[in-house]
Parts: C-alpha cells; sequence; structure tokens
C-alpha cells in the first residue's frame, strides 16, 4: 500500500502544511539501484583522539571521493560547505576520555547541515577496554551521542555506530552502511572482530558460486532477500510449506534457483534440507514466520504453540542439524530473523515477542561456538515496520503510528531488510558475528 502521507509532505504545500502544523516530514529515501549504486558527493574524514586505524585504503574502494579534513580551524566545515558531501566518517576510535569527547562535538558540529539529504553519518569507536574506566565511558558515550544524533539529523540521513579494532576486517560493513543498500538502518551500534576478511573476486556479485537457502522465501520479505543474494550471485534455493509450492516454484524460476517445499516445523526439516543440498548449503536464512496476534488473557495455548514453534523452536531444530551435519560449509553464513518486537516489546504479542526474542538469544549464544567450530557467522536482522501485505490490513491509524515512529518518519521496505541480510551473509563479513541488526529507521520504541 503506497505512503499517501509521504507523497503528500513531498509536494511544496504539503511541505508547508506539515511544517505548519508540526507534523512529521519524511523524505523519501535514496536506495540502490544498477542505475545509481552509490551516494552522490564526496566523503568527508574526521578524526577525533589518536586513531590507530588504517582508514584510508578502505575508504578508498567504497567508490566515493574521500576529502581529508581535520576540526581544527574551521577547516572541516569549509570542506563540506561548498556543496556538501554524501557521508562523514568521524574515527573517534582514539577517544579515551571526556576531553576526547569534546573532540568529537569539535568535528561534527560544524558539518552536520552540510550532509546531503538521504547521507551518512558515520562514527568509528573502540572495543570497550575493561581495564581502562576513562575509556570505556568514553567510547560508551559514543552509542548516546550516534542515537541522539540519528534522531535528530533528520532529511532520510542515517547515523550508526561501528566498533572495530582493524579497519580491513570491516571494509564490507562500511561500503555498507555508506551505500544506499543501508537506506533504513540507523541508530545501530555494530561490532567487528578482528578476523582476516575473505575479500570476493567481484564486489558485485560477491555470492557467485555460492548456495543460499531462504525459508518463507514465496512472498513478501522472503521473496526480497532471495532476488537480493541472487543478485548478488546466490544459487537461491527457495523454502515454503507445500501449500505455497506453486509461489516458491515461480520464485525460484525467475532467479534460476530452485524451489523446496518443506514444512520448516518438520522434526526431521533440518536432515531433509540436507538430503536436498547434498553439495552443501553456504547461507542459510530464517526468515519463515507467522503471528497469532492477541492479548495473553485472551491467548489460547493453540495461538501459542504455533508461532514459537514455527519461529524459534524450527529455526533451533535446523540450525542444530545442519551444523552437526555439515551441510553448512565452512565459511558459511547463519541469518535469522528477529524483530523489535522481541528486543522492546509490543502489545497483543506476547508469543511473537517471545519468539523473536528467542531468536536473538540464539544468536549471542551459539555465534561465538558456532565461528569456532564450524567456521560459519551467526546474526540477525530486526525488522520494524515493514511494507506488506500484512501491514497494509493493519487498522489506518495503528498503521500510521508505525510508519511515523520512527528517526525516518515512514516504514521500511522488504529490500531494506533483504540488502541487510545481504550484507550479514556477504564473504568479507566474516568479522561481523552475534550482531542483531535493526533495520527499523530507528524507531522510537526501545532505543
Amino acid at each position: 500500500m503506497a505512503d499517501r502521507y509521504l507523497s503528500f509532505t513531498g509536494t511544496a504545500p504539503g511541505r508547508f502544511l506539515s511544517r505548519r502544523l508540526g507534523l512529521p516530514q519524511p523524505a523519501a529515501l535514496r536506495r540502490w539501484s544498477p542505475e545509481r549504486p552509490s551516494l552522490n558527493g564526496p566523503l568527508l574524514r574526521l578524526t577525533a583522539g589518536k586513531s590507530g586505524l588504517d582508514l584510508a585504503p578502505v575508504l578508498a574502494r567504497t567508490g566515493l571521493e574521500v576529502v581529508e579534513a581535520v576540526p581544527a580551524g574551521g577547516a572541516a566545515a569549509e570542506v563540506a560547505g561548498a556543496a556538501g558531501v554524501a557521508a562523514v566518517v568521524l574515527d573517534a576510535s582514539g577517544v579515551r576520555d571526556v576531553d576526547g569527547l569534546g573532540e568529537v562535538h569539535a568535528a561534527l558540529h560544524p558539518v552536520v547541515r552540510s550532509v546531503a539529504a538521504s547521507g551518512r553519518v558515520l562514527v568509528l569507536g573502540a572495543p570497550l577496554d575493561a581495564g581502562d574506566h576513562h575509556q570505556a565511558a568514553a567510547q560508551q558515550a559514543l552509542e548516546g551521542f550516534a542515537r541522539s544524533l540519528g534522531k535528530e539529523i533528520g532529511r532520510g540521513r542515517t547515523v550508526n555506530l561501528v566498533r572495530v579494532a582493524d579497519a580491513s576486517a570491516a571494509e564490507s560493513t562500511l561500503r555498507f552502511l555508506l551505500s544506499p543498500r543501508s537506506a533504513y538502518v540507523s541508530g545501530q551500534v555494530i561490532q567487528v572482530g578482528a578476523d582476516a576478511p575473505t575479500a570476493p573476486g567481484d564486489w558485485d556479485r560477491p555470492l557467485a558460486g555460492r548456495t543460499a537457502l531462504v525459508t518463507g522465501g514465496a512472498r513478501g520479505i522472503g521473496e526480497a532477500v532471495a532476488e537480493t543474494l541472487a543478485r548478488d550471485g546466490a544459487h537461491v534455493v527457495v523454502l515454503d510449506v507445500p501449500a505455497a509450492e506453486a509461489d516458491a516454484r515461480r520464485v525460484a524460476e525467475r532467479l534460476g534457483g530452485t524451489a523446496l517445499p518443506l514444512d520448516i516445523t518438520a522434526a526431521d526439516a533440518g536432515e531433509r534440507i540436507a538430503a536436498a543440498l547434498p553439495d552443501g548449503l553456504d547461507v542459510l536464512i530464517h526468515n519463515a514466520g507467522i503471528t497469532r496476534d492477541r492479548r495473553l488473557v485472551n491467548m489460547p495455548a493453540e495461538r501459542w504453540s504455533p508461532v514459537l514453534e514455527v519461529n524459534l523452536a524450527s529455526v533451533l531444530r535446523t540450525t542444530d542439524a545442519l551444523l552437526a551435519s555439515g551441510a553448512l560449509r565452512r565459511g558459511g553464513r547463519i541469518v535469522a530473523t528477529a524483530s523489535i518486537a522481541g528486543l522492546a516489546g509490543n502489545a497483543g504479542q506476547t508469543n511473537y515477542g517471545a519468539s523473536k526474542a528467542g531468536v536473538a538469544g540464539m544468536v549471542r549464544a551459539l555465534a561465538p561456538r558456532a565461528l569456532a567450530e564450524h567456521g560459519v557467522t551467526v546474526n540477525a536482522v530486526a525488522p520494524g515496520f515493514i511494507e506488506t501485505k500484512m501491514t497494509a490490513a493493519v487498522p489506518l491509524f495503528i498503521r500510521e503510528a508505525g510508519r511515523r515512529m520512527n528517526s525516518l518518519a515512514q516504514g521500511g521496505l522488504p529490500v531494506d531488510v533483504a540488502e541487510t541480510t545481504a550484507w550479514l551473509a556477504h564473504p568479507a563479513s566474516g568479522a561481523v558475528n552475534g550482531q542483531v541488526v535493526r533495520v527499523c529507521g530507528q524507531s522510537l520504541l526501545g532505543a
């Protein structure tokens, strides 16, 4: 369903009226397309504190012209002021005390207005030092700073914080966050480890030669994920329930993939997937999910159990089976679907919220062990309000509240979840592990 309010506020009368009434003023987001694959304009690089990151080689490969500036003497403002910048990267990894936080303000204060619409502000921090509470306090302060800036910056611009010790390990993450692919990801804190990246032969088709399975892939967000992974070169296996076999085959044929009709809640689903893919699997996307909303006082077991079974129990069983059998090859990726309902709670969704919080718990606990024992990373995406047939059926006023209650003042699209999933599935994202990344436009619920 079209967002008529977004369209209206894009007109001159709409801008005037919404401004006078103090209503949200969403900006049309710039998303990736083959014709416009990157942001327009230069990337301004700033530094606060004494950094040890070697950013130059990585930033040079983002496709943006990198402009160096220092926060002293207003030089950064002069560079950014001429025509605006597509992105600002502030390296604050060397900030170790409150005085260093003053350098953060001095660096960004003069240039924030110069970031173009749908532009990016990316703050780079360091892992917290448990042995230095001053450093830990200063680095944790960057989280509150980035989240707050994301809520005030407006015009479709996003702000994220990446904690990183080695810039080369963060290349796929920086490329994602500094591109139109991350249009609906804002206010996030992403931890990047120090594992050496596996650079793909072709950054435009990084999944070439890899097999990806998407559960619930016949429609909605699952279909968008399948499309995006196929675009990136993967052979996609579209798994859905037997009742949706025709839709699964339609999607698979369009993408040059394979349909796999299977009830993911079957006790032997993992074994049947492994049997259907004798050559193994590289990317496992747990997207299948259902809702059976009702307040707990009115929720019988028949509405509770199916949601926990589909959204959580089947994810645990299938993951365990595929890891134990070795069907998931080393260098593989597991990306599960959580939800902001699981992170922040939502009235009428105790069953759904429990299942999605459970997914986040699985990710955080399994990730280090899966990487150590199987060479596989485990992460999750947590969508917020995404424009689908399901949300189109929500009553008008609830739907409008869902759309506007985030920093970007609009709903996301299935492709926003798909692009985030593709980044986590990327062969060069091996240093991103155990993360739950919200795709919610920085929802005002919970964060």
